[in-house]
């Protein structure tokens, strides 16, 4: 596209509708194992450190890793054609897993389905800061982030039914096969915008032409990622992120198992609850980045964007512990509404302060260097370390042994507050940075 005013308002919702929807897929097919965990354990009698490591390591070492390359890639090729050709790996991957036969053949389709994942959010989160400016930012990727409950309520709510009614194998190809008819929706109705659109709209003309000559070329993963970790604010912004999400994806595996070991309900009645819990907490995932929008440009101060998932983190740990503690099923569930809502929202402030902390041409590697750390740390360690200690508890507490592993997981959100509360020291001189450094390549290359 050569000019900008070829993509109206309207449009523009309807691409950030299109790749929430590839959002939604995305976690459906992600989702669909933890619902499915207990159907295979009886089925194939795995373990608890082999069922975390399906929902842990094996899809997340390959997933934040190869998001790098692929972001390297969107950051100088066509990002909506990368995206839909990734949306064909994942979602065939996932129907793949219902032919499984033992650990490494579902280890083996599970890593497909990791290395198809990673080329979904770097390619989108560039391209949703392409679409709007700065102002909206937070807000459009919170509406993006979405996907994310959704996803995982309708993957938890058809998970639990089809385990019972269809067996776990024939669920993962339901699951598995609508995802290409979403990648054909995106790569025949999505346009590829102007590379910096939202942002040249706002600057001057001088600013505008050097972007412009300056499209051509990106900076390698090493220096995008040297520049964000020049940043204390990002520093703190990442480990943070990447605690909480240890303990969110550890509870996000395992809560179906608790619920199913400990108070002994079915597949169908817990992916119906936890469907309604993941439902809710989109509340919370649209709020953190709407509010986070909205408080800072009241007060002009952008730490609002790290305040916002302290506050909610802070809030999480006595609710969580006292779900997991809980000793009937539906007091725990009850607990869950809550803290569903307030799990999401560091998500929008987060990747928009991400965002803001580089230049246009590092934005897909950017995304893709928080995503490795949060989930690296996050999805690959949570899952797998809540399984181990599962497994060193059982022989003291038997099936209940799930509920103290999740119990002593909690005390990371804790940790991960106090990190967003000390990178808020910092948000303000690293944004002034960032933006002087802007001005200075601008004169410079005037």
């Amino acid at each position: 596209m050569n000019s900008d005013n070829q993509f109206s308002p309207a449009y523009k919702w309807y691409a950030l509708f299109v790749l929430y929807l590839g959002y939604v897929v995305n976690f459906v097919d992600r989702q669909i194992l933890s619902i499915l965990l207990e159907s295979i354990r009886q089925d194939l009698q795995f373990n608890d450190l082999q069922l975390g490591l399906l929902g842990g390591l094996a899809f997340a070492i390959f997933y934040a890793t190869l998001g790098i390359p692929i972001a390297m890639l969107a950051d100088r090729k066509n990002r909506v054609k990368i995206l839909s050709a990734a949306m064909v790996v994942w979602s065939i991957m996932t129907a793949v897993c219902g032919l499984a036969n033992n650990f490494i053949t579902l280890l083996l389709a599970r890593i497909g389905v990791g290395v198809g994942e990673a080329g979904a959010s770097p390619p989108s989160h560039s391209l949703i800061s392409d679409y709007f400016p700065s102002s909206t930012r937070a807000t459009a990727l919170s509406i993006y982030s979405l996907g994310i409950p959704v996803g995982s309520f309708i993957g938890t709510t058809v998970g639990g039914w089809g385990a019972d009614e269809l067996g776990w194998r024939n669920t993962f190809f339901l699951v598995g096969i609508p995802g290409v008819l979403v990648a054909l929706l995106v790569l025949l109705t999505l346009r590829e915008p102007p590379r910096g659109m939202s942002d040249r709209e706002q600057q001057s003309p001088m600013q505008a032409n050097t972007d412009n000559a300056q499209e051509t070329s990106a900076p390698s993963w090493k220096t995008v990622s040297n520049f964000l970790w020049s940043k204390k604010s990002f520093r703190h912004l990442s480990i943070g992120a990447g605690l909480h999400a240890f303990v969110s994806y550890g509870a996000t595996n395992w809560n179906p198992s608790f619920l199913q070991r400990v108070f002994n309900m079915s597949a169908t009645e817990t992916g119906y609850w936890l469907g309604l819990v993941f439902f809710i907490g989109a509340i919370g995932t649209f709020l953190g980045g709407f509010l986070g929008d909205k408080l800072s440009d009241r007060t002009g101060d952008k730490r609002w964007y790290f305040w916002i998932p302290a506050i909610s983190l802070i809030l999480m740990v006595p609710l969580q512990l006292g779900a997991y503690l809980a000793p009937t099923a539906m007091l725990a569930i009850y607990i869950l509404f809550p803290i569903s809502i307030f799990s999401g929202m560091y998500l929008g402030p987060s990747f928009a302060m991400t965002q803001g902390l580089v230049t246009l041409r590092m934005r897909a590697v950017a995304a893709a260097i928080l995503l490795f750390v949060l989930n690296i740390i996050g999805m690959g360690l949570g899952p797998t370390l809540v399984g181990w200690l599962s497994d060193l508890l059982m022989p003291y507490s038997g099936e209940e042994s799930i509920r103290y592993a999740l119990s002593i997981s909690v005390a990371l959100n804790g940790w991960s507050a106090i990190h967003f509360l000390l990178g808020a020291k910092y948000l303000r001189q690293d944004l002034e940075d960032t933006e002087r450094q802007n001005l200075e390549r601008d004169r410079v290359s005037a």
